[in-house]
C-alpha cells in the first residue's frame, strides 16, 4: 500500500510533549454543539485553555459508542444545522488562528460515506484536518475508508478496548497511525471510570506491540483523574464531562447562556492543570 506523507501535526505534538516531559490534553467536543457560535468559541479557546489535541465530534444520528452526554450533543448540533460541511467549515476556520494544534474528526462511518469518501478526505485536507477516528469500522472494512484516508495522507486512529486481547492487538494495530486510542473501560463514554492501575497495565501492554503514542480516554471526568492518567500515557482525553459542563449552561429552550464557551474553557483549564502537574 503506498502511504501519502501526513502534515506531521500529530507527530510533532508528541514529540513535543516528550521533551517537554509531560502526557497531553485531548479533549472532545461536537461540531456545532449547542450553535456554530459558541462552537467556534470553544473550539478556538481550546489551546490556550490548555489542550494539545482536539477530537471534533462528527454529529451523527445515531452515535451507538456514545453515552448520553454526547448522544445528546449530537441531537443539539444536529439541531443547529450542523453538517459535516459545516463541520469541516469549522476546522479550515480554525486554522486561520491556529496552525499547529492537531484536530482528529471522531465520529460515524455514516455521515462520511454519504459525503462521499475521496470527497470527504480531499475536503479535509485542505480544511486543516489531521486524523480520522471512526468508531463503527472494524480493521475488516480498512478498504471502505482508512486505507483511502492513509493513501490521501490523513491518519487513522484506532480505538483499544480492554476486549482487544494480544491475539486481536496486531489487526487493530495495523493500519493505525498518529497514536491509539486506549479505551479504558468496557462501556459507552462517560460511564464509569477505569482503575488506574489496569489502566497503566494495559498502556504497558499496548506499547510492547506498538511505537504509536496511546493516549486514554472515557471515563475521565475530573481534573485528578485526568492526572491519574497523565501519569501512565502519553496523552488523557477528556470529552464526556466538557460536554456535559457545556450542556450545564444552557437555558429552558436549549440555548447558550452568556459566559458559556468562557466557563467550558475554563473548566479545560483545570483539566489541563492536572494533566500538566502530574509527572512533577
Amino acid at each position: 500500500m503506498s502511504v501519502a506523507v501526513d502534515n506531521g501535526r500529530i507527530a510533532r505534538r508528541f514529540a513535543a510533549l516528550k521533551a517537554e516531559g509531560r502526557a497531553g490534553l485531548v479533549t472532545f467536543i461536537t461540531a456545532g454543539d449547542p450553535d456554530l457560535e459558541t462552537c467556534r468559541a470553544v473550539l478556538h479557546g481550546l489551546p490556550a485553555a490548555g489542550a494539545d489535541l482536539i477530537e471534533l465530534g462528527l454529529p451523527f444520528s445515531d452515535p451507538m459508542a456514545d453515552g448520553p452526554a454526547i448522544q445528546a450533543a449530537s441531537l443539539r448540533a444536529l439541531h443547529s444545522g450542523t453538517t459535516a460541511r459545516k463541520t469541516l467549515d469549522l476546522v479550515r476556520g480554525f486554522r486561520e488562528t491556529d496552525a499547529d494544534t492537531p484536530v482528529i474528526l471522531m465520529g460515524y462511518y455514516n455521515p462520511i460515506h454519504a459525503y462521499g469518501v475521496d470527497r470527504f478526505l480531499a475536503d479535509a485536507i485542505e480544511a486543516g484536518v489531521d486524523g480520522l477516528i471512526v468508531v463503527d469500522l472494524p480493521p475488516e472494512e480498512d478498504e471502505e475508508l482508512c486505507i483511502p484516508a492513509l493513501k490521501a495522507g490523513v491518519n487513522f486512529i484506532r480505538l483499544a478496548t480492554p476486549t482487544t486481547d494480544d491475539k486481536r492487538l496486531p489487526a487493530v494495530l495495523q493500519n493505525t497511525s498518529g497514536f491509539v486510542y486506549y479505551v479504558s473501560i468496557a462501556g459507552i463514554t462517560g460511564a464509569a471510570s477505569a482503575d488506574n492501575a489496569a489502566v497503566g497495565a494495559a498502556v504497558e501492554r499496548l506499547k510492547r506491540h506498538t511505537d504509536l503514542p496511546v493516549a486514554v480516554g472515557f471515563g475521565i471526568k475530573t481534573p485528578e483523574q485526568a492526572a491519574d492518567v497523565a501519569r501512565v500515557a502519553d496523552a488523557a482525553v477528556v470529552g464526556s464531562a466538557i460536554v456535559t459542563r457545556l450542556a450545564g449552561g444552557l437555558d429552558a429552550d436549549g440555548k447558550a447562556r452568556p459566559g458559556l464557551a468562557e466557563d467550558v474553557l475554563g473548566f479545560v483549564r483545570e483539566l489541563a492543570g492536572g494533566v500538566r502537574g502530574a509527572r512533577v
